[in-house]
């Protein structure tokens, strides 16, 4: 028997009737639904499902996300047309099964006894040979060697015109077909058990009961009804969130639209949460140790959730899907990032929000803090620089993992300097202004030696989420504080003190034996402190900073001069802002630092930053000072009456294929009949064909084993 392709022919309704009923039945019609959806779930495994909206607009742009969103690709598995799709594969699937199981069961009874003489002699394997026995005799003793081998046999007496003959009918290998039932059997099993694990039930109940997605904010207790599913629900996949020492009872079911609450049957109580890294900084194994609490009976019950190892309750399985922050609280200090600002502190928890004013009266400005992240352990690559310690590097180039895999490819080597550490915990947070729009800040508590021989503070900022951090890196004093830097930072905003540090520079600078030159340097260095401090009225529009010295040699200096002219500049910038940090260690009570290597590097690395100073988006930046870590379970939480019908789904798929593949049918037909002539009686003649539906390189094998088994032939006989 083959399995045909065409589908059922109906002889009843029109044309177009027996036409789709044809198309819908046809195998190839189940194949190519069957890889509509291959590539659907491609298309969901690669794009993220259930995400807001706006993080589709950020990565598609506003036409390209509208146009994903028109046709669902943002919740591909619940989509309709993907579950029209599963459905007609199903319909599709079970039609096929339905119109040639009939066949299969009616050819796996058949042994095809009834083939005639003369048909044996189109087959490919056939031989013929004369038998020293009866035919009743050979017949029997052929079909016991066979049965011995595995095959199926049956003899049919017949008669011929030289008396009574037998044919022997044999078969092997029939599994072959039930792999076929098995293997469509399994797609129509995962398919609908993918149904009864999917968002059918849930979005039914949206459709039949009224109950809506949730897009609002607030307690999940002030959740109206409308947006909660029973406990009785069937089937339902969704996250719990529970911060350690307090417990969760409702699930929450991540919409295209908004969220559903799904009330759970029992609170999940996270006793401690356990976690272990790797030296890399990343996760090597997290566990929570819970207590399940029976809403109905009070009974409790110990568990301990890991990842690919869940708990399970009353049919609902708790799956450890990752971690957060439960609401750590964090004391922050507020780094004034302009000199007329003043320093303050302030607490808050991680996940919620503080009010900040900006200026005073009318024109105050609201600004909203965010606490976004608290990150304890921050293992980074604090390798050496690239080419030796004598390369030249940009002080102002934050990459604390610059020597990831220089060469792509699956020969890659990751640079021989890579040395991890972990540098401490670091900060993220928000600051919003009263428009909506924020900026996203991440600043590392402690600071960080990056290889440049003094310590700095790393404050990272960026404008979207799909931007990499920009970081300020500002040295740490010889406390390991930002505070010199912040004294330096005042001393330049004040003319005061710029004035006097002009004067002892020119006074240090120049023989006192010239006076008009040292008045010719004070002129010099107090233009290049005012423009480098953004105090210059004559500047206009330029700043402050390394720039705004750029902008005046370009506007006041010709083009073959300004390379001679920056070089002159810059000396006197060192030299006054070298005499300013030494006054305003002075104005502070400090003894003077001694002028030494280490005392260079740090003046190099301080006036980038405060050159890169200007240009720091917010007035503020906030260091981390003091926190205390609430860590938070983020489990999944699962009743899927389909998985026992998705995994005999597999099962039968892995039986169906492999018995398609590696099994193989066999029929084999023995003829046996009396030799004509006198004294004959006691011989037979015997002809031999065996047919397989798959021929294989040892098929000419299997044929010739046979013959010499049967029909007693030797290896040399024709």
């Amino acid at each position: 028997m083959t399995v045909s392709t065409q589908g059922l022919e109906v002889s009843f309704g029109s044309r177009a009737w027996r036409s789709a009923v044809e198309l819908v039945s046809s195998m190839r019609f189940a194949i190519s639904l069957l890889t509509v959806i291959c590539i659907a779930s491609v298309i969901g495994t690669v794009l993220k499902q259930h995400e807001p909206y706006p993080n589709y607009v950020n990565q598609f742009g506003p036409f390209w996300a509208e146009v994903f969103r028109s046709i669902d690709l943002y919740s591909v598995y619940s989509a309709w047309w993907f579950l029209l799709i599963l459905a007609f594969l199903v319909l599709s699937t079970s039609l096929c099964i339905a119109r040639n199981t009939p066949k299969i069961l009616s050819d796996l009874r058949s042994y095809k006894e009834d083939l005639r003489e003369t048909s044996l002699q189109a087959f490919h394997h056939r031989a013929e040979a004369l038998l020293p026995e009866p035919p009743q005799t050979a017949a029997e003793r052929i079909g016991r060697q066979l049965v011995q081998e595995g095959w199926r046999v049956r003899l049919q007496p017949r008669e011929t015109a030289h008396g009574p003959g037998v044919m022997v009918a044999a078969k092997a290998g029939q599994a072959n077909k039930l792999g076929y039932l098995a293997a469509h059997s399994a797609i129509v099993l995962i398919c609908l058990g993918g149904l009864l694990d999917g968002d059918l039930i849930v979005r039914a109940q949206m459709l039949l009961n009224g109950k809506t997605p949730y897009n609002g904010g607030g307690l999940i207790s002030d959740v109206p009804a409308q947006h909660r599913l029973s406990e009785r629900n069937p089937t339902f996949r969704g996250n719990l969130f529970v911060a350690e020492g307090t417990s969760g009872d409702t699930a929450i079911l991540s919409q295209s639209d908004g969220i559903l609450l799904q009330e759970l049957p029992f609170a999940v109580e996270l006793k401690k949460f356990v976690v272990e890294y790797y030296e890399t900084g990343m996760p090597k194994l997290f566990a929570s140790d819970i207590v399940i609490h029976d809403k109905a009976t009070g009974e409790k019950q110990e568990a301990r959730v890991e990842v690919n190892h869940p708990a399970s309750y009353k049919g609902i399985e708790i799956y450890q899907s990752s971690f957060d922050d439960g609401g750590s609280r964090v004391k922050l200090k507020a780094i004034p990032m302009r000199a007329a600002t003043r320093p303050f502190e302030i607490e808050g928890v991680i996940g919620g929000k503080s009010q900040l004013t900006k200026g005073q009266g009318d024109d105050a400005e609201k600004l909203t803090l965010e606490y976004t992240g608290l990150r304890v352990i921050n293992v980074e690559n604090l390798g050496g620089r690239e080419g030796g310690s004598d390369g030249a590097v940009d002080v102002r180039k934050v990459d604390l993992q610059s020597t990831l895999a220089r060469h792509l490819g699956s020969g890659s080597k990751p640079s021989a300097n890579k040395t991890l550490r972990n540098v401490g915990p670091s900060i993220s947070y928000k600051l919003r202004d009263a428009s909506g729009q924020a900026r996203e800040f991440n600043n590392y508590m402690l600071p960080i030696d990056a290889g440049d021989g003094v310590p700095v503070f790393l404050l990272g900022v960026r404008e979207t989420p799909a931007e990499p951090m920009r970081y300020l890196r500002i040295p740490a004093d010889d406390q390991g504080s930002m505070d010199g830097f912040l004294r330096l930072r005042d001393a330049l905003a004040d003319p005061a003190m710029r004035a006097e540090a002009v004067r002892r520079y020119a006074a240090r600078a120049v023989d006192p034996a010239q006076p008009q030159v040292a008045r010719q340097l004070e002129v010099s260095a107090a233009r290049t402190l005012a423009l480098f401090a953004g105090a210059d009225p004559q500047a206009g529009t330029r700043g402050a900073g390394l720039q705004a010295i750029s902008d005046f040699l370009e506007a006041n200096v010709p083009e073959p001069e300004r390379e001679r002219a920056g070089e002159v500049l810059l000396r006197i910038l060192n030299g006054s802002l070298f005499e300013l940090q030494a006054l305003a260690r002075e104005r502070a009570g400090l003894a003077p630092l001694q002028a030494d290597d280490a005392l260079r590097r740090y003046m190099n690395l301080a006036v980038l930053a405060l050159s890169d100073l200007a240009f720091y988006p917010a007035p503020m930046a906030f260091q981390l000072v003091d926190f205390q870590q609430v860590q938070a379970s983020v489990f999944q939480v699962a009743r899927a009456p389909g998985k026992a019908v998705v995994y005999l789904g597999c099962a039968l798929l892995i039986i169906g294929v492999f018995a398609m593949l590696y099994v193989r049918e066999r029929r084999l037909w023995v003829w046996l009949e009396p030799v004509a002539g006198a004294g004959e009686g006691a011989r037979s003649r015997a002809r031999i064909a065996m047919s397989t539906h798959r021929r294989m390189l040892d098929t000419d094998r299997i044929f010739d084993d046979l013959q010499r088994k049967l029909l007693n032939r030797k290896d040399d006989q024709p």
